[in-house]
């Protein structure tokens, strides 16, 4: 009884999962967390205990990418990663590191840019944004060690979030990022 219990309990994260990703690369739902429950209304899952965790998410999210987007999200995927590197390369001086969906191949067509700055002074970044002319907007996100402060680009019809951190966040332990010289190497990669 407990082994069929955890079999249906099982095949419902898996359908949660694959329903979530489809959700992200269709509709662009871009918070994982969001695209759980909504997914796991549709199908009406009687509680959250069958929700998957975020790696499954992203494993569904490749299955889905490589059987109904091989064509279409390569071909993206490589205009994210070139205009990621565009950017970092204008930011040079900031420090840049690529995270998020665009460095770990799950991005798609509705995805975003998530850049990360480690420098000594947000205001510096912000000068350097109005002495360029380049249009933003500031605001910030909530981490669990407090608020970081973020600016909202749009560089040839993508959105880009540029996160400042100071720079010894450098040294903590953080989710992938790269430097430019990796995401130059990843578009070699791809025949870019």
């Amino acid at each position: 009884m407990a082994k069929e219990r955890s079999k249906k309990y099982e095949h419902m994260r898996e359908r949660i999962a694959y329903l979530a990703a489809r959700l992200i690369a269709e509709d662009g739902i871009d918070d994982f967390s969001q695209a759980k429950r909504k997914a796991a209304q549709q199908i009406g899952a009687p509680d959250t205990h069958c929700l998957p965790n975020n790696g499954e998410i992203e494993k569904a999210l490749r299955t889905f990418r490589s059987l109904y987007q091989h064509e279409e999200q390569p071909r993206v995927l490589a205009h994210l990663r070139q205009t990621a590197l565009d950017l970092m390369k204008l930011l040079e001086r900031f420090n840049p590191y690529l995270s998020g969906p665009v460095l770990t191949g799950t991005a798609g067509k509705y995805s975003e840019i998530d850049l990360q700055l480690y420098t000594g002074s947000v205001k510096d970044v912000e000068f350097f944004l109005i002495d360029r002319r380049i249009p933003y907007k500031s605001g910030e996100i909530r981490t669990g060690s407090g608020s970081i402060p973020v600016f909202f680009l749009e560089q040839d019809g993508i959105k880009a979030n540029v996160a400042v951190y100071s720079e010894t966040d450098l040294y903590s332990p953080s989710n992938a990022r790269a430097k430019r010289s990796h995401v130059e190497a990843l578009l070699s990669e791809e025949g870019t």
